[in-house]
């Protein structure tokens, strides 16, 4: 038993594996595809809409102000070095699973599982945030063009008076799962028209809102001190997901070990500035006592009498949020894939469409799914969540780093993390650090769903794995 638990997966048996022909997935997907993914899921509703929370604050914790550039700073650096064991990973395995695959090839199948299973937490939860955000801001287009709908049918359960379900999100999330299912190769054009559409939105905030700054909105910087400032770092990190996506597209990528690197770390370097100038604008146009938490960026620029550019800034919100959930939904359904491909998960998930070869089967349990949490969960409580998971993760991601450096010393390596071992464990370190600034409530629910996940576990995939014996299973 205690064998099964650290049992690893040679990356020859992993690029195996990935090469039969009924899991072969098809690879179209060129540098300009992957990175437009990586910025498809990246900018979206942790700037439009999460920002505000993590300026405002909230009942669990306290806001950071103007201090949210340094909040967006901090996470972004610390995404920066996860990124750089990614790059290294990604280009050494280029195969999908992302961080799930890499711990099964250094830290042995039970922390692999663990990975996986809190990577399922991490995207799945990050779905049901972005459509949960999408919602919200396709409801201010309406009440824009005086079409509001009723709070019954745009609000979860608890949430606001009279909320019964959140339908646009909902509906979105549907209509984004038909998309998949016919291939990922059309998701990723109509991610980068729409990466363009939101990139051009976000200039257009800061060229007009850089001429409204007011420098004294700017104090006091940091009102709750580093605690605010940190706080909103394990908030805003949400901001920041979904460079890793792009690394559960490897198999789908014509030339993984050059592009995936160069596509995660560009991707992750224009979103970090880009955010850095957003925040500093959006405090600095009105009070942040008076930003709105939850369409803070098109509702700043109402707020200063740009009606007009708060219906457009709400537009490019709509389209880059839309662009998020491709990328997120194509995450899950990737890890989903690859833990069943493994035998951790039940067979049917890694089935390949004949037609599309797409996962079709993960692609529409996920989308059901996602579904139906978005129209019946917050938003607040969902973001959380995707947090942790995703810091979790990237914390096994450096660790796998050190851990192959040791065990595989001669492994070819397109791309080699620098300076080690520091940046890995800066990373570490990093991750554990934002980690302990989320909501006690929010630990509480990650280590149920960690139990949830060991007794899954031993109940099925420690028998089922492929690495098992023939008398294990």
């Amino acid at each position: 038993m205690l064998a099964s638990l650290f049992r690893t997966k040679s990356i020859e048996q992993i690029l195996a594996d990935s090469d039969r022909p009924e899991h072969r997935l098809k690879k179209t997907l060129t540098v300009w595809d992957l990175t437009a993914l990586g910025l498809g899921g990246i900018i979206g509703t942790g700037i439009f809409v999460l920002v505000g929370t993590a300026v405002v604050g909230d009942a669990h914790r306290p806001g950071a102000g103007p201090g949210i550039v340094l909040s967006f700073i901090l996470s972004g650096v610390t995404c920066a070095l996860a990124a750089l064991c990614y790059a290294e990973f990604a280009a050494m395995i280029p195969v999908a699973g992302s961080a799930y695959t890499y711990s099964y090839a250094t830290l042995g199948e039970f922390l692999a599982w663990i990975t996986g299973w809190n990577l399922i937490l991490e995207y799945g939860v990050a779905c049901v945030a972005v459509a949960i955000g999408w919602s919200g801001y396709f409801n201010n287009i309406l009440k824009t063009l005086g079409l509001a709908l009723p709070a019954w049918a745009t609000h979860a359960p608890g949430s606001a008076e009279g909320g019964v379900a959140n339908l646009p999100a909902a509906i979105i999330v549907l209509l984004v799962t038909v998309v998949l299912v016919l291939g990922v190769k059309e998701s990723a054009r109509a991610t980068a028209l729409i990466v363009v559409v939101k990139l051009a939105v976000i200039v257009f905030f800061l060229a007009v809102g850089f001429w409204s700054v007011e420098p004294a909105n700017w104090s006091p910087f940091m009102p709750y001190g580093f605690k605010g400032v940190g706080a909103a770092a394990a908030i805003v990190f949400f901001a920041y997901i979904g460079f890793d996506a792009v690394s559960t597209t490897a198999e789908e990528a014509r030339n993984p070990q050059r592009d995936l690197p160069i596509s995660i770390i560009a991707s992750l370097s224009i979103c970090g500035v880009l955010y850095v100038l957003v925040s500093a604008v959006l405090t600095g146009i009105i009070p942040y006592t008076r930003i709105d938490i939850h369409a803070p960026v098109a509702e700043a620029l109402r707020v200063i009498g740009f009606h007009w550019g708060a219906a457009l800034v709400a537009t490019g919100a709509v389209a880059g949020i839309t662009s998020v959930l491709f990328v997120m939904m194509i995450g899950q359904i990737r890890v989903f894939f690859a833990m069943s491909r493994d035998g951790l998960l039940g067979p049917w998930l890694s089935k390949v469409h004949p037609r599309f070869r797409t996962p079709h089967h993960a692609t529409v349990l996920t989308g059901v799914g996602v579904a139906a949490l978005a129209a019946l969960v917050p938003i607040g409580e969902a973001a959380d969540m995707t947090n942790i998971g995703t810091l979790f993760a990237f914390a096994l991601v450096c660790a796998g780093v050190l851990v192959l450096r040791r065990i595989r010393p001669t492994q070819p390596r397109p791309f080699r993390v620098p300076f080690m071992p520091w940046i890995p464990l800066l990373g570490m370190a990093a991750c554990l650090g934002l980690m302990a600034f989320l909501p006690t409530i929010t630990w509480v629910r990650f280590g149920v769903w960690t139990v949830l996940g060991v007794a899954v576990y031993y109940g099925y995939g420690i028998r089922h794995s492929k690495l098992a014996a023939p008398t294990e299973s």
